[in-house]
C-alpha cells in the first residue's frame, strides 16, 4: 500500500468523524511537506509505515464503508461470550445487549436501513426474556429520522449504560476487543458504557439490575436526585395520634373482650360486612393466642406508625365532618393488631361471568362497596348489603368467597349500579376515603368523578393527551392523582378542572402510583422500569428507585410512611427505604405479575396480590430489621419472610384493601 493510499484514508478517516481541528492539522503538515523539497524528499526517504498502522488504518476504512462488519462483529463477540468459562459467562453476557442495540442504531443512522433489519431480526432472541418491551419499540426505528424523533432511542444514544464487572473479566473483555481489532465495538463501549470494576470473584446476574435500567441520566444525577432532603414523617395531630393520646388504642386482649359484646349496627348500614368478618378475626386472634402464649405481639411493633416523626401538611387539607370523625375513631378502637401469629382474615370477592371484559377492581375503605372497570366503557358498583341478604346472614365467613355475579337479578332489578360516561375502557377505579365518591379512569384520556349517593357523573376532567392508566385519591380525599401513557402523571384536586402539577421524567408509561401518608409525595412506577418519587408542592423528582427488571404494575405505601413496596411483571417485589432509596429486601415468590399490594394499618403486614392467582402475607418487620442488620448476607432470607400463601381456585387477584379495623378485603376474576 502506498503512502498516498494512507495519506487519503487517514484523511478520509478524519472527515467522517468530525475531527475537524485534527484533520486541518493534519492538512496544513501536508500543504507544509509538499512546498517544503527537503522536508518532502526526507518523508519518502525515512519515513517508512508500519504495516501494523496500515491495517489498522485500512480496517477503520473498512468498517466505516462495510455495513457486513457490524453483523461479523457481533457474531465473533457473541461466539466468544457464549464459549467463555461459566465462572465468567454472566458477567460478559451483560455486555452484548447495549453493544445490540447500539450496533442496530448505528446501522440506522448510516443509511443502512436493510442490514439494520437483518442484523435486528437474527439476534434479537437473545435479548427478548429480558428486554421484550424495549425491543418493541426499537422495533419501529426504520429510518435516520425516526432515531432523531423517538425518545426512547434518542435516551439510549445519549445516556450511558453502567456494568459491574469483576477486574479478571473486563480484562478477558478488553484482551479479546483488542486480539480482533474489534475497533467499532471499543468505540461503543467507550461512548456507551461505563464498567464499574471491582476486585475479587465474579457475581452472578442478578447481582446488577442496572443493566437492564434506563434512566435517561447518569449515575451522578441519579445520586444527585436521591440526596435531596425528603421528610417521611405523618400528618401532625392525625387521628391516630388524638387516639394515642387519649389512650384510646387499646390492646389486643382488651379489644377481644369489647368485641364479644353485640355490636350495635343500626348507627352505619354499612357495618354488616365487616361486623361479621371482625368476629372471625378475633376468633382467629384468640385461637393463636391459646396456641401459644409466647407468640403474643409486643406493643413496640403495632406502634411503628405513633412512633413516626410528624410534619406539617403541604397542601391545604380538607375538613372533616365531627360524624365521619366519630365513625373513623370507632374503627380504629376496634382495629385488629396483626402481626406473625396474627394473620389477617380475608374475605375474596369473585367475578363470574365477565367474559373478559373486567378490567380492574376497587373495593371501598369499609369493603361495603365494590367497584369494576370494563372493556365496554362502563364502570359498575355492588353494594354488599343488598348483593343479598342471604351472604350478608352467613357473615362472609373467614377466607370466603363472594360472588357478584355481573348479569345476576333481583326482582327484576339489576344486582349492581351501572355507569356510563366513558367512550373508553376503563382502567382504573378508586374510592375516596369516605366511600362517596368514586374516579375513573379511561381509555378516552378522561377522568370522571362519580357521586356513589347520587350515582351520577359530576365532573369529566381532561389533561392527559394518551389513555390514563391508573388514577389514586389521596389519604385524605379531594386531590388525586393520575398516571397516563403519555409518560406523566398529574395532580388534581376536585374542585378545579385542570391538572395543579404536572410530573414529568419517565421515559415511558406511567402505569401506576400511589399517595404518601402525609399526601406531600406521590410514588410513580413505570414501564421504564424505575419509580420515582415526586415532592407534590414543587413538583420536583426526589428519588429514582432502581432495581426491578420489568414495568412496574404496583406500588403500596407504609402507614408509617417509611417504606414503600413495588411489585412488577416478572412476580418480584422490592421493600424501599425512601429516605436513603435503596432496596431494603427484595421479596421472591410469586410466578407471574404482582397486581396489588396492601399494607396492613400498623404496618407489620404486606399482603400481594398477582396474576398466580394467589395471596401472598409477608412479614415487613423482620423483613426490614434483617437487612439492615445484615446487610443481606444470607441469600434465602426472602422465603422466611413469606408468612402465608392464599390460594384462590381460579382467580388472578386485582386488588387487595385493608380496611381501618385490618380486615383485608381482595377481589379478582374467575378464569378458566
Amino acid at each position: 500500500m502506498d503512502e498516498e493510499n494512507i495519506l487519503k484514508f487517514v484523511s478520509a478517516y478524519l472527515k467522517k468523524k468530525g475531527f475537524k481541528q485534527t484533520e486541518h492539522a493534519f492538512q496544513e503538515e501536508l500543504q507544509h511537506s509538499k512546498t517544503t523539497n527537503s522536508s518532502s524528499s526526507q518523508i519518502s526517504s525515512n519515513s517508512q509505515f508500519d504495516p501494523d498502522i496500515a491495517k489498522q488504518i485500512l480496517s477503520f476504512a473498512e468498517s466505516e464503508n462495510g455495513p457486513t462488519r457490524y453483523q461479523d462483529g457481533y457474531s465473533k463477540l457473541r461466539s466468544w461470550t457464549y464459549s467463555s468459562l461459566d465462572l465468567y459467562r454472566n458477567e460478559l453476557l451483560r455486555v452484548l445487549y447495549p453493544v445490540f442495540i447500539h450496533y442496530f442504531m448505528d446501522l440506522v443512522a448510516n443509511g443502512h436501513l436493510q442490514e439494520a433489519r437483518s442484523f435486528f431480526n437474527s439476534f434479537r432472541e437473545d435479548h427478548e426474556i429480558m428486554h421484550l418491551r424495549d425491543l418493541q419499540k426499537l422495533e419501529g426505528v426504520l429510518s435516520p429520522s425516526h432515531l432523531e424523533e423517538m425518545e426512547f432511542a434518542h435516551s439510549l444514544r445519549q445516556s450511558k449504560v453502567n456494568i459491574k464487572m469483576c477486574q479478571y473479566s473486563y480484562e478477558l473483555l478488553l484482551q479479546f476487543l483488542h486480539k480482533t481489532q474489534s475497533t467499532t465495538i471499543l468505540g461503543i463501549i467507550n461512548e456507551h458504557i461505563n464498567f464499574r470494576v471491582y476486585p475479587g470473584q465474579p457475581s452472578s446476574i442478578s447481582d446488577d439490575t442496572e443493566v437492564v435500567t434506563l434512566t435517561g441520566s447518569s449515575q451522578d444525577a441519579i445520586n444527585q436526585v436521591n440526596e435531596k432532603e425528603i421528610h417521611w414523617g405523618l400528618l401532625e395531630d392525625s387521628l391516630e395520634e388524638r387516639l394515642e393520646k387519649t389512650g384510646g388504642l387499646t390492646s389486643d386482649s382488651e379489644k377481644a373482650e369489647g368485641e364479644n359484646k353485640e355490636p350495635d349496627w343500626d348507627d352505619n348500614k354499612k357495618k354488616p360486612v365487616e361486623g361479621g368478618k371482625q368476629g372471625s378475626s378475633i376468633k382467629k386472634l384468640k385461637k393463636d393466642k391459646a396456641a401459644g402464649a409466647a407468640g403474643k405481639p409486643t406493643r413496640s411493633e403495632t406502634t411503628t406508625v405513633v412512633m413516626a416523626p410528624r410534619v406539617k401538611p403541604e397542601l391545604a387539607l380538607p375538613t372533616v365532618s365531627a360524624e365521619v370523625e366519630q365513625s373513623i375513631l370507632e374503627d380504629l378502637r376496634n382495629r385488629v393488631q396483626l402481626s406473625i401469629v396474627a394473620l389477617p382474615s380475608v374475605s375474596l370477592y369473585t367475578f363470574v361471568n365477565t367474559h373478559n371484559g373486567l378490567n380492574c377492581s376497587s373495593i371501598s375503605s369499609d369493603g361495603s362497596l365494590v367497584a369494576a372497570g370494563f372493556s365496554d366503557s362502563s364502570l359498575k358498583v355492588w353494594d354488599m348489603a343488598k348483593l343479598g341478604q342471604q351472604s350478608v346472614d352467613s357473615g362472609l365467613q373467614g377466607d370466603s368467597e363472594t360472588t357478584p355475579n355481573e348479569f345476576g337479578t333481583s326482582g327484576g332489578k339489576r344486582s349492581y349500579t351501572l355507569f356510563q360516561g366513558h367512550s373508553g375502557p376503563v382502567y382504573s377505579a378508586t374510592f375516596s376515603p369516605l366511600g362517596d365518591f368514586i374516579l375513573s379512569s379511561s381509555a378516552d384520556s378522561t377522568i370522571r368523578l362519580w357521586s356513589t349517593k347520587l350515582n351520577a357523573n359530576l365532573v369529566c376532567y381532561k389533561g392527559h393527551n394518551y389513555p390514563v392508566w391508573d388514577v389514586q385519591y389521596s389519604p385524605v380525599g379531594h386531590y388525586f392523582a393520575s398516571a397516563s401513557h403519555d409518560r406523566t402523571a398529574r395532580i388534581w384536586s376536585m374542585d378545579r378542572i385542570q391538572p395543579l402539577r404536572i410530573l414529568a421524567g419517565h421515559l415511558s408509561d406511567v402505569d401506576c402510583l400511589q399517595w404518601h401518608a402525609n399526601c406531600n409525595y406521590i410514588a410513580t412506577g413505570s414501564s421504564d422500569k424505575t419509580v420515582r418519587l415526586w415532592d407534590v408542592q414543587s413538583g420536583e423528582c426526589v428519588r429514582i428507585f432502581i432495581g426491578h427488571r420489568s414495568m412496574i404494575l404496583s406500588l403500596a405505601m407504609s402507614p408509617d410512611g417509611r417504606y414503600m413496596a413495588s411489585g412488577d411483571e416478572d412476580g418480584a417485589i422490592m421493600m424501599w427505604d425512601l429516605l436513603s432509596g435503596r432496596c431494603v429486601t427484595p421479596l421472591m415468590g410469586h410466578t407471574s405479575s404482582v397486581w396489588t399490594l396492601a399494607f396492613s394499618c400498623e404496618g407489620s403486614l404486606l399482603a400481594s396480590g398477582s396474576a398466580d392467582c394467589t395471596v401472598k402475607l409477608w412479614d415487613v418487620t423482620s423483613s426490614t430489621k434483617v437487612s439492615r442488620t445484615e446487610d443481606n448476607k444470607s441469600g434465602n432470607t426472602s422465603r422466611l419472610r413469606s408468612l402465608k400463601t392464599l390460594p384462590t381456585k381460579s382467580t388472578p387477584v386485582y386488588s387487595l384493601r385493608f380496611s381501618r379495623r385490618n380486615l383485608l378485603f381482595a377481589a379478582g376474576v374467575l378464569s378458566k
